[in-house]
Order: C-alpha cells, then structure tokens, then sequence
C-alpha cells in the first residue's frame, strides 16, 4: 500500500483524505531534522506546511520518495533542486488562500483607515482618546492594486463593493481582463501618482524586488497609504519607515517582512503603521482548503499519475517523455526568449506546430512555453499552472497544427500579441536533438542559445559588427557563437550572440549608446 506521512499540524480532512483514497497515512508532527531523516525512507510521499524543511539531506535520505505537497503556496522549506534530481515531484496549492489573503489586505486597509488597532488598546487602558483617531473613508478613494492575479482580482472587486475606484498595474492584465474586473489599467508611475492606497499583490522577482522604494515612494500622491500582505521583499523597509515619519506616507499596514519570524523591525514602533505576524492565510476555512487539495493532488499523482500544481515536472507520461523531451528544451527557450523581450502587456499568444510537432502531445508544450513566456516576472509560475495564469490575466492562447512545413521536418512558431505590436519566434530541432532558433519577426537565421545572450536589433549600416566587438572585448566579454539575420540590405538587422559571462549595467548602456543600435536585450536561459 502507498504511504504517506503528514509531518506538520493541518486540518484532519487531509488524513480522511487520503484513508478513503486506499493511502496508509501516519500523522507524526514536531519531529526534528534528525527524525524526520531516519524514518522518511518509509514514504511515498510527505504532506508538509512551513514548519518541516525538506532538505537536500532529508530527500536524499528518502530511498522511496516520489512526491512532497506543501499545503500552501510557498516553498522555500522545500529543496526544489535536490527533489528535482532525486525524481521527487513537488507540488503546492497555490489557489486555496486567496479569498483568505485577500480578506486580510482589506480588513488591513481598514484598520489602518480608522486606527482600529490603536484605538482599542488605547480604549481598553482606561482612556477615551476619540479626538486622536481620526479616520479616512474609503468611499470614494482610489486604490492601486499593484499585481491582479488570483488575489489581486479578489482584492479588487471587494474594493469596488466598497465605492473605490480600483487602478491596477499589471504587465500580465489585459485591457479586455481590466474592464472584466472593473479597473483601470495604468502604467506603474500613473498609479503611484493617482493612488490613495496602494495595496501589494505580486510576487518576488527580480522586476518587483523592492519595488517599494525612495525613489517610487517620491512618485506618490502625499498621504498615501500602503498595504503590504504580499511579500516582505517588495519593500525597502528603511525607506518606508522614513517616508512614515515625513508623514509623505500616511501610514502603512503591514503582513509580511524582509526577516521573518519579525521578532525586530524598523517599522515597529510607528503610530502610524499597523502590523500583523503574517496572517493572510491564517483562517480555519483557508486551511480546510489547502489541506483537502494537498491530499487530493497527492493521492491522485501516487495512485494514478496525475499531476496539478507541479513546480518541477510536466504533465507528460512516460511514453511520452523520451519523444518530447527535445521539443521541451525548444518549447522552453522559444517561451523563454519571448518572455524576457516582451515588455507591453500580452493580449494573444498563438502557438503553430507544424511537420512532426502535429503529431505530438501539444498541450505540455504550450504550457512549457506559457511558463517561459510569463517567467520573467512571475516566479511562481510552472507549466501546470501557467495556463491558468495565462487565463486569469485575460490572454488569449490559441494553437494550431499543420502536418507540412515548407523548410523544415518540425517547427514551432510562437506568435505574441501586445497593447503595441505583434512579433513571433520560430525553432526547430536539429538532429532531432538540438534547439535551434530560425526565424525571428519574420527574419531568417540559425542560432542556438546559451546560457548568456545578447539579443540586438540594429540598421544594417556597415561598422556595427566592429564596434560591439571592440567594445566587448575591451571588457574582457568573450563571443561564443555570433549569429546575424536581417530583413534586406540597409534594412532592419538582427543579432544573437552567446557570450561566456553576462554583461553588467555600464557595459549594456554602452552598448545601447553604440551607433545603429536600436534595441539591446540581455537573455538568460
């Protein structure tokens, strides 16, 4: 019989669970590092929240391991990569404490408004101070939701239950998707302009790293509030705390911390701030609800294979796996390449498979390409959920098949349709192996791709070659492979070039600055 052990305290439905699903399951909580690692060679699988870390140690001594499910959505307790080499599906539940999230990003915006927190321990001391609490209403306010995914969405429309006028910033949201929700989409400096309130709802990447910072706070309407119960990383907490005591921000309310468990921190101690130990999850109805999904996704993936919600594997069989593993790796930088030049909001992604990609299973490659598409500034994001992503923002993804081709045996195309413009990318398969690049916006080349690119698009004026060599080399930036493309003679050119190392800010503007360049983009993959 398959066993499971469920290592941390979660509701008992997830044990009821898997018992009527055929699963044995044992419910051992509180175990150091050390028990945990002497029994967990016992299990198939392993149910955990935050309190159990699954470390490389631990899954390396998991001899019959095939799947961890994390009640939640984060996973920092989990080693991906070590699970990933050792063939241990990782799974979360990403979508059971939305509701419970969202509740608690506005149940903080009126506590920050009326000065609940304050109020009552002033009250309950013996004093009445009502002159001291003097409150703002939200009827009437602008909210800027910054991130309308899942819970942004939800943020949203309960805000505008409440008479606000919600402004959204989202790369992802489509203005069709907006006016669904019944937002305004803007561009990040126009929210912070119009924004009474600025509420988080985005995760950690290296686009929204500390995207609270001075010089965005600056841009802010004076007397702004912030509410943070997305991620403590996308605020620069010193910055906050000194727009707090200018009273340039009117005060913030506060989930989630740079360091948490927050036992210290500079916002601490502020009138005007209002701070909770990260709670957005923390109710009964939202802890029912990722522990019965964690028990059904696992048990569905242990007795029948299916897979929802995997962070590090596709939804592949193994018949099919040897055939489509090169189609993968193509479906992957196809994805990945589009996503880290697309800087407008996605409308349409149209995905064409011709010659022997028909006749593939398409649907883990179009997911494959979604989660390189959206990747850059979703970090949650995997080719399971990707396409729920891709729904949630309103973007439409299509795809064709066609079992010709012109030029090549197998093609892929990716076609992307932004607020601006349309442009697409086509790959194929050389050797039937090896990914390469042939086609991009309609011009014709061959590339492969490493792990370092340049992606430069320029006039074809006589001396470019030149002067990025000169340049690069007097940087010490070694060229790896250089691959040119351009529409006709004195027209529009392009250039892929792999380098051994990436390049630094001083060294990209410079190349930018160079003559004839128009466009330089830096791709990792």
């Amino acid at each position: 019989m398959v066993k499971v052990l469920i290592s941390d305290k979660m509701s008992p439905k997830a044990a009821e669970i898997f018992r009527e699903r055929g699963v044995e399951v044992d419910e051992i909580t509180g175990m150091s590092p050390e028990e945990l690692k002497a029994c967990i060679g016992d299990y198939d699988g392993l149910a955990i929240r935050s309190s159990t870390t699954a470390t490389a140690e631990i899954i390396a001594a998991a001899s019959n391991l095939k799947v961890i499910g994390r009640a939640g959505i984060g996973v920092d307790n989990i080693d991906i990569p070590a699970a990933t080499a050792a063939g241990v599906c990782i799974m979360n539940t990403p979508f059971g404490n939305a509701i419970t999230t969202a509740e608690h990003a506005i149940a903080m915006m009126f506590s920050l408004s009326r000065h609940i927190p304050a109020a009552n321990a002033s009250t309950q001391s013996g004093k009445w101070e009502k002159s001291k609490f003097m409150g703002a209403e939200l009827y009437g306010k602008v909210l800027g939701v910054i991130g309308c995914g899942n819970i942004g969405s939800i943020v949203a429309d309960r805000a505008l239950g409440l008479k606000m006028k919600v402004v959204a910033f989202d790369p992802f949201l489509s203005h069709e998707r907006a006016v669904e929700l019944g937002v305004e989409k803007l561009e990040l400096d126009e929210l912070f302009a119009r924004a009474d309130y600025i509420s988080l709802h985005t995760p950690i990447t290296d686009t929204t790293r500390n995207i609270i910072n001075a010089e965005n706070i600056a841009k802010m309407k004076p007397g702004v509030r912030l509410i943070n119960c997305a991620r403590g990383g996308l605020v620069v907490e010193e910055d906050l705390k000194i727009a707090l005591e200018s009273g340039h921000v009117a005060g913030a309310a506060v989930d989630v911390y740079a360091v948490e468990p927050a036992k210290e921190n500079v916002l601490f101690g502020l009138d005007n701030v209002v701070c909770t130990p990260h709670l957005g999850a923390s109710t009964n109805e939202a802890q029912v609800n990722v522990a019965i999904q964690v028990a059904e996704q696992m048990a569905d993936y242990l007795l029948v294979g299916s897979v929802t919600n995997a962070l590090n594997m596709p939804s592949v069989t193994a018949e099919e796996a040897p055939k489509l593993k090169p189609y993968m790796d193509l479906a992957k930088q196809l994805g990945g390449f589009t996503g880290q030049v697309t800087e407008s909001g996605l409308k349409k992604v149209h995905v064409e498979y011709e010659g022997q990609a028909a006749g593939l299973n398409i649907k883990p490659l179009t997911s494959i390409i979604l989660q390189g598409l959206l990747g850059p500034l979703l970090d949650s994001v995997n080719m399971v959920n990707a396409p729920i992503v891709a729904k949630e923002r309103g973007i439409d993804v299509t795809e064709s098949i066609n079992d010709k081709v012109d030029d090549y045996q197998t093609l892929i195309r990716v076609t992307i349709t932004t607020e601006n413009r349309s442009r697409d990318i086509a790959g194929t398969l050389y050797g039937d192996k090896s990914p390469r690049i042939v086609s991009i916006k309609g011009i014709s080349m061959e590339a492969e791709m490493g792990p370092h690119m340049l992606y430069i698009t320029n006039q074809d004026k006589p001396g470019f070659i030149g002067a990025l060599g000169t340049l690069l080399g007097e940087k010490d930036i070694n060229i790896a492979t250089f691959h040119l493309g351009r529409n006709e003679a004195q027209g529009e050119a392009i250039a892929l070039i792999e380098i051994d190392s990436a390049l630094d800010a001083e060294t990209e503007a410079k190349v930018q600055a160079l003559p004839h360049v128009e466009q330089i983009k830096t791709l990792k993959f």
